[in-house]
């Protein structure tokens, strides 16, 4: 089966074959014109429109949706947003929704549409969804793929800077080297410069928005601010499906998405699995479940599963499906950081600080983890456990099985000899063969104003939201807990400075402390759930799910998913 677009449309009643125009230009308000594809079914006459606008262009995944959707009876559109189309800088949500509704407009005169359409996307795909997400009585629901209606949540986590991810973000709008960009941003990682220059490792040159990025880090700041389009999903009304991955980038800011819908009084739908960003084995997941949903909305079929909430425990390899997220019955319980480097359910009755020293001239590294490109699943962090600026608090082997599901948070007493520093936080699963894997973390930049006050030692309790999971922790296993003040080069080196942007070249060093004592404890919250009725089976999953499973190219899967279904309308 060849993926190509066809310039015209074949005769109708042809199976699942589809046809297509390319490059329509659709008129906005002000007289630009966005580049538009057009992917229809093979029965002619009006029906029900996917609506996917791109601010990544229309190739090569428009061209996957548009024969996915089509061959499912749905005309689809894909257009590019006018920041791919015209070069703009990022996307705003007030004019995403201006286009857009210019973009309805135009649907509206077009013969094939029947009066409803439904919106598709995943990252900044899914994000520009939001803009639509209210108000206009034809659009019937939408699905959002491993995006949040906050990209800035991305962008500064804990209030530190993801470098890593920024620098992808921004060297990949220059298409013409996208085969080169991997090998640049390692190089400009790895190079030492100041964050301020990595931009012109990368591209040769400054990236405006980049150093926008940079400059933009306070809250409330305009770049924050238009980089939120939370104020579309708070009047929303529109049937919702989330799709999102344990280590995606994303992943804090959908659930609060999610969470947010909950508490207005709607009912979204939830699937999390054992995915990252760029991985190849979630698309088929996300259109199949993109299309059923869909047509539960459009014609009354059965709903996309019996409970709203699907998602995927790591360790134990299973697919669990729950009422609400977090799943009921869930508690956050405390374990305890002893000075003496163990973890254990019960506080300590007194303990001495430990100590280490942070260097930004040699930043504290960081294990694979959410980014926007590259692998994110979990490693053996074993190497960066040997570290001087790293503790380590482990507990004893676990005599039953333990599962944690829902969000996690750690609150530390910490005594630094700078007022501003960061302060991390790392749960690893620890095998019996002594094997140490990092299920999930979280980083808080501190300045004088954040965290609490200060006691009369000098010592601040600072309160660190780490990501979400759902993990199962087997018998002999024993939990970990990292506590170090970086992440390099996922987010950028703290340089002991008051601002982010910091041209001085001057690495100021920290001196950290951290307390364990009858007072000031040092305290991770885990999110203890349920463990399954003993013979309960497990969900089954479908090829692309499974947490192990190797990842293959798409010619090996796409012809395969691409199919229609038998029984489709």
């Amino acid at each position: 089966m060849s993926l190509t677009r066809r310039r015209t449309a074949p005769a109708a009643g042809r199976g699942g074959d589809t046809g297509g125009r390319r490059g329509i230009p659709v008129p906005m308000t002000d007289g630009t014109a966005l580049p538009t594809d057009h992917y229809h079914p093979s029965r002619n006459g009006p029906g029900p429109t996917v609506l996917v606008r791109s601010p990544v262009g229309r190739v090569p995944m428009g061209l996957i949706y548009g024969q996915y959707f089509a061959r499912r009876g749905f005309h689809v559109i894909v257009q590019e947003t006018r920041d791919v189309a015209h070069g703009y800088s990022v996307q705003d949500p007030d004019s995403e929704r201006e286009d857009g509704l210019s973009t309805v407009a135009w649907l509206r005169e077009q013969p094939w549409f029947d009066g409803t359409f439904v919106m598709y996307g995943a990252s900044a795909t899914g994000y520009v969804q939001w803009a639509l997400a209210h108000d206009v009585p034809e659009c019937k629901a939408m699905s959002v793929q491993i995006s949040a209606s906050s990209l800035a949540d991305a962008v500064y986590p804990g209030g530190a800077f993801a470098l890593e991810s920024s620098l992808y973000w921004c060297a990949s709008r220059d298409r013409s080297r996208i085969l080169t960009l991997p090998r640049r941003v390692r190089r400009a990682l790895d190079s030492g410069r100041p964050v301020h220059e990595l931009d012109t490792v990368v591209s040769g040159m400054p990236m405006p928005f980049f150093q926008e990025l940079l400059a933009n880090g306070e809250p409330g700041s305009p770049l924050r601010t238009q980089l939120d389009a939370a104020h579309h999903l708070h009047r929303t009304t529109l049937p919702v499906h989330f799709l999102a991955g344990w280590h995606d980038v994303f992943l804090p800011g959908q659930l609060r998405d999610y969470q947010a819908l909950r508490a207005a009084g709607h009912r979204p739908r939830l699937t999390i699995g054992p995915w990252y960003h760029c991985d190849r084995r979630l698309l088929p997941v996300a259109l199949r479940e993109a299309a059923e949903f869909f047509q539960s909305h459009l014609t009354g079929a059965p709903p996309l599963r019996g409970q709203p909430v699907r998602i995927h425990v790591t360790g134990a390899k299973e697919w669990r499906e729950y009422p609400d997220w977090p799943p009921p019955g869930t508690s956050a319980r405390p374990w305890y950081l002893h000075a003496d480097g163990s973890l254990r359910p019960a506080p300590p009755a007194h303990g001495t600080p430990r100590h280490y020293r942070y260097d930004p001239a040699d930043p504290t590294p960081v294990p694979r983890g959410p980014v926007i490109f590259g692998d994110s699943r979990p490693e053996d962090c074993r190497p960066l456990e040997k570290r001087a600026d790293v503790l380590t608090y482990t507990s004893d082997p676990l005599p039953a099985p333990m599962e944690l599901i829902g969000p996690v948070t750690a609150d530390i007493h910490l005594r630094s000899s700078r007022t501003h520093t960061d302060c991390g936080v790392r749960i690893c699963d620890v095998h019996p063969d002594g094997t140490s894997m990092n299920v999930c973390e979280g980083i808080r930049r501190i300045s004088p104003g954040t965290g609490g006050p200060r006691d009369a030692d000098g010592v601040t309790k600072v309160t660190v939201d780490l990501w979400p999971t759902a993990h199962r922790f087997p018998a002999g296993h024993r939990l970990r807990v990292h506590l170090c003040s970086g992440g390099h080069p996922r987010v950028a080196r703290h340089t002991g400075s008051a601002a982010l942007l910091d041209t001085s070249g001057i690495l100021l060093a920290a001196e950290q402390e951290i307390f364990h004592d009858a007072t000031r404890h040092s305290v991770i919250h885990l999110p203890v759930s349920p463990l399954p009725a003993q013979g309960t089976p497990p969900r089954p999953g479908t090829p692309g799910e499974d947490e192990d499973e190797e990842e293959t190219e798409p010619g090996e899967w796409a012809p395969d998913f691409l199919r229609p279904e038998p029984g489709t309308w």
